[in-house]
């Protein structure tokens, strides 16, 4: 993966996206993802689970929205 992608989870956190993976049993695309805060976990989660929607506060949202670099940048600085 080339290109740097980052994302904001509908409850906030903020988290970067470091590549696709394969489960070695079924071949299920996994996206393999780093949180930005904290002790900076490293989490796999089912692609078609991470561009999903959710029922949040009874609103149909993304469950990880995409974001750019710079915003980022400038949430990290306030």
């Amino acid at each position: 993966m080339n290109e740097e992608r980052y994302f904001l989870h509908f409850k906030g956190g903020l988290y970067k996206m470091l590549g696709i993976a394969k489960h070695s049993e079924t071949l299920e695309e996994m996206i393999v993802y780093q949180a930005l805060y904290g002790e900076h976990s490293i989490w796999v989660r089912p692609k078609s689970m991470f561009f999903d929607m959710v029922i949040y506060n009874n609103i149909k949202v993304n469950r990880f929205k995409e974001i750019s670099k710079n915003v980022i940048l400038h949430l990290k600085m306030l």
